[in-house]
């Protein structure tokens, strides 16, 4: 499993923060006795980490921008709402409608570490059409300088032309290509060229990519991980960061 060493090291795994998971749930209402699964219903769930604002509002952030629902700052509790609201709305123009729409969102603490804390932002929402849409983000949070990591805090210089080859060259073997076969067919790369996101994860053996749903590839081809291991990364890598610790 991505993330997970083959041993474990007591003294670099213990948690550092303090936290506790809340969860908001709510029902529309026309739900009456109709089971989770059959009506419309909200569930969040998250962690509040105590004295560490920064960090909590980053989470926060994250799942209310997930699908797109503000433009603006707003609460959990806000979203929740405001999701109602929209099916609420719909019933109202659609009074014979049988659909139901679900939200069901999640931030998970994926690991902590003497200087880093990761998570996972994951979300269902469905509100119609041919079907959902689910979608996972990561934050990586220097827990030393309380602020999420980017990929210029842990790759030196003018990183990014190598990790792009780096890259493209896993990526084709996973994908079964040959070194020069077009990417313009069956991806929706920029110019047909291949490219990293921006959404990775630093997990105690390597850098995992995640692309989402309709990111790179049609819906039916699900999301795609991409992962690179620090032993192709070592020329890349800045001294005395969060990963110096995994690197032997």
């Amino acid at each position: 499993m991505w993330g997970v060493p083959k041993k474990k090291n007591s003294a670099i795994t213990t948690d550092t923060l303090g936290y506790t998971y809340e969860l908001i749930k709510k029902r529309a209402d026309d739900c009456g006795d109709k089971p989770d699964s059959g009506c419309t219903v909200v569930k969040i769930k998250y962690p509040i980490f105590s004295d560490h604002n920064q960090l909590n509002d980053t989470v926060t952030k994250k799942l209310t921008g997930l699908f797109g629902f503000f433009q603006t700052d707003v609460t959990l509790q806000e979203m929740a709402d405001h999701f109602l609201l929209t099916y609420t709305n719909f019933k109202k123009r659609n009074k014979r409608s049988t659909l139901f729409y679900t939200l069901n969102s999640s931030a998970k603490v994926l690991r902590q570490d003497s200087g880093l804390t990761t998570l996972a932002i994951n979300s269902y929402a469905f509100q119609g059409g041919a079907h959902g849409g689910s979608y996972t983000y990561f934050i990586n949070w220097d827990t030393r300088n309380d602020k999420n990591l980017e990929l210029q805090d842990i790759l030196a210089g003018d990183y990014k032309a190598k990790l792009t080859q780096i890259a493209d060259t896993i990526f084709r073997k996973q994908e079964k290509l040959g070194d020069t076969t077009s990417l313009a067919n069956n991806y929706f790369f920029k110019g047909d060229k291949f490219a990293l996101n921006s959404n990775f994860l630093i997990t105690p053996i390597g850098l995992r990519f995640l692309y989402n749903i309709y990111e790179i590839k049609p819906y039916a081809a699900g999301r795609t991980d991409l992962f690179i291991p620090y032993a192709k990364l070592k020329p890349l890598l800045r001294p005395h960061t969060v990963v110096t610790q995994y690197i032997k």
